[in-house]
């Protein structure tokens, strides 16, 4: 790792600050958006090494961010991990199914956060 640069989509700023914090201190840098819209922005002018892209977002929901992002060929081979509180039955395979790479659910486990983002940033290389 030497700062790869991840793209947190987050709305609630609570959340936002954990995953800021957890990332700058293990050595990552961060963007941040709170709307798809502006997700897909970032992304195509940045090329972060990953996206944390929570579903539930105030103008269009992360699955639907997901398809713009893989529609445009600057930010189709980004990895995005799915971000949700919807911990359900089935979530992992539905949103693998949809082309997310990964999922995080919340509240986040620290270390299990950790060892997720390291393992998906820098998969384009």
């Amino acid at each position: 790792m030497a700062g790869e640069r991840v793209l947190v989509v987050e709305d609630n700023e609570m959340n936002m600050k954990l995953f800021r914090d957890v990332l700058v201190a293990t050595g990552y840098r961060t963007l941040e958006a709170t709307t798809g819209g502006e997700a897909i922005q970032l992304a195509a002018e940045h090329a972060p090494d990953l996206v944390l892209m929570d579903i539930q977002l105030p103008d269009i929901d992360g699955v639907e961010a997901l398809g713009r992002l893989r529609a445009d060929e600057r930010t189709a081979a980004i990895p995005v991990l799915a971000v949700t509180a919807q911990a359900m039955h089935g979530d992992h395979e539905r949103f693998l199914a949809a082309g997310f790479d990964g999922y995080v659910s919340k509240p986040v486990n620290v270390v299990e956060f950790v060892g997720t983002v390291r393992q998906h940033c820098g998969e384009r290389r």
